[in-house]
């Protein structure tokens, strides 16, 4: 339970809160966005998050010390914290309009993919994650931390750009992988 790779699962899942703190529209009193130093902060925390995401699963694989605990937590801890910005950015309107098309696309299939991986481990049928599923993570990843830092440098508009370019691209990415694992899924429902 308290190994490294755990540990640091756990660290991401317990910074959701924090990371909404941060970013909650009237914390501060008389503010109806969250502030500049607001956004940086919770930029910091959100790299952070990215950088322990990749380092569990690294470190569990160095050490042989890969546990089924982990196994478990990780997609939980990925799925909290990806539902969380969305929400978050949504909420604090740094992703609104038609932008919030791209923002469902992205949490729906989240949903469907984990109904799906859990309903095919009952039948001992595992769904590797594909090359394209990392790319659509990577834009996801990117996005959302563009938007957030967008929001610690309002004078910098070319960086709330990228992040909304990159959440189609995760969109459009999500819905791909999502169709691949959709298809891979109704195979086994008879």
């Amino acid at each position: 339970m308290l190994s490294l790779p755990n540990l640091l699962t756990l660290s991401r899942i317990l910074a959701v809160p924090i990371l909404l703190f941060l970013l909650w529209p009237g914390i501060r009193i008389g503010a109806h966005q969250p502030l500049a130093i607001d956004y940086a902060l919770a930029f910091g925390l959100y790299c952070l998050m990215g950088i322990t995401d990749y380092f569990d699963g690294y470190v569990a694989r160095a050490r042989g010390t890969v546990s089924r605990l982990g196994a478990f937590l990780d997609p939980i801890a990925d799925k909290i914290m990806i539902a969380a910005v969305i929400l978050l950015l949504v909420f604090t309107r740094d992703i609104e309009g038609y932008h919030v098309i791209a923002a469902l696309v992205i949490l729906l299939r989240e949903i469907i993919v984990s109904g799906l991986r859990e309903f095919l481990a009952t039948l001992q049928v595992s769904m590797p994650v594909t090359q394209l599923a990392k790319w659509k993570t990577t834009f996801q990843l990117v996005a959302f931390g563009a938007l957030i830092l967008a929001g610690a440098a309002p004078a910098m508009a070319w960086i709330k750009t990228v992040g909304l370019i990159s959440l189609w691209g995760a969109a459009v990415l999500t819905l791909i992988t999502g169709w691949d694992y959709l298809r891979v899924g109704l195979k086994h429902m008879d």
